[in-house]
Parts: structure tokens; sequence; C-alpha cells
């Protein structure tokens, strides 16, 4: 997880081909008290810039040139490779519950949301802080779609609807007081409703792992 000083704003760099929708996402997160230190056109670009600068976090594109496919995910996949847990969101025009289960299956300190959210500033901006401090975050509409998918003999059948909510929201990167908020409930309870979630998911305590982390990778049907 990336270490993040407290007495400088997040640094985050930014990769999509499409020039407006840079600089919107730019202005979104610099009024949300974030600095944009770099804006580039392609993953590649991506990739050498993010040698020479001090980043806690990248946003990027899923396709983009020069095969509009998956270059965004491969940027995602070499950086991790080379050992950096540099927060990486990865943004997308369709809600592709494949590019989200490659996303994820990346490990902590990411994210998939869809392009729309940049409308959304708060909604991007807590995206951005979830993956910068080791978070995992997924988009909503891909959560539904996924939760769909789910098989009667799926460990996810062992939560109750209340838990089922809880874990959705999880993996949309909200933490435990955002839940409490968002469900109307307390901050004691949400924590009951986590520790239920991981028991009933028989997630055990390991150094090598974060529980959260599993818990959405078993809601995204990758554990």
């Amino acid at each position: 997880m990336v270490e993040l000083a407290q007495d400088r704003p997040l640094r985050v760099a930014i990769a999509d081909d499409a020039m407006l929708l840079r600089e919107g996402i730019a202005k979104v997160l610099e009024e949300g008290g974030i600095e944009v230190v770099a804006s580039v056109g392609t993953a590649d670009e991506l990739l050498a810039v993010l040698g020479d600068t001090e980043a806690d976090a990248a946003v990027l594109d899923i396709r983009m040139p020069p095969s509009y496919r998956d270059e965004g995910i491969v940027a995602l996949e070499r950086i991790r490779e080379r050992g950096d847990d540099l927060g990486v969101l990865l943004l997308s025009m369709y809600a592709t519950p494949e590019y989200a289960l490659r996303v994820m299956g990346a490990g902590s300190g990411t994210g998939y949301l869809l392009k729309e959210r940049v409308s959304e500033p708060k909604t991007l901006v807590r995206a951005v802080q979830t993956v910068a401090a080791g978070g995992s975050v997924v988009d909503p509409e891909v959560v539904e779609q996924l939760v769909k998918r789910t098989r009667a003999d799926d460990p996810l059948a062992r939560l109750t609807e209340r838990e089922r909510s809880v874990l959705e929201l999880m993996a949309q990167g909200y933490s435990n007081g955002g839940i409490a908020q968002t469900l109307f409930l307390g901050l004691k309870t949400v924590e009951t409703h986590v520790r239920s979630i991981l028991q009933k998911l028989d997630l055990e305590e390991s150094p090598e792992h974060h529980r959260r982390v599993l818990a959405v990778l078993t809601l995204l049907g990758q554990r």
C-alpha cells in the first residue's frame, strides 16, 4: 500500500486518448483536492511518466491506442509485475464483468469504474482515494451484473440480504463509516455485519492477505 504523506495532496497521473475527458477528470480531481501530476494519451506514455513522477495513483482508460481493446488492463498488469503497489483506477464506457474480474484479480489498490462517474465528482474522488490507500472499488452496475451470476451453492448464498448490501458497498470502496451513513446503520452494527461476512465466507486472519479484498473478490466470483 502506498504511504501517503499527510502534509501534501494526493498525486495522480491520468491516461486517456480523449483530451476533453482527460481535462474533465483532471478538473474533478483538482476540485476534490487532488493534484494531477501528469496527463497523457496512451498506456505506454503513462508507464513512462510513472517512472519519473512520484504519483500515488493512476486513472486510466481501459481501451486506448493502438488497438483500443485492453491497453489499460495490460498497463495495470505491467505495473503489478514490476512490484509497484501504486493505486490504479480503470475507467470504461461499459460495465463488462470480464474486465472487472481481470482488474480485481490484480490485487488490492485497484478499481473499475464506468466513465459516466466522472460526472459524479464525489464518487470519482472517493474511488481514487480508496485505490491510493490500497482499497478496491467496483462500479455498482458491474457489481449488480456479477451478483446475478451467483449460483445457489455459492458461499455468498450464506449471507443475509443486509450482509449482501454491506458487501456490495465494500466492493464500491466504502469504508465502514461510509457504509453506516449509506445504510443508516450504526458503526458498530456495520462492524458486526463485516465480521459476519468474513466468517461466513471462511476468510480467516492471515498476514499475507487482506480479508476485505478477498471478500470483494468472492463477490466477483474470483476466489
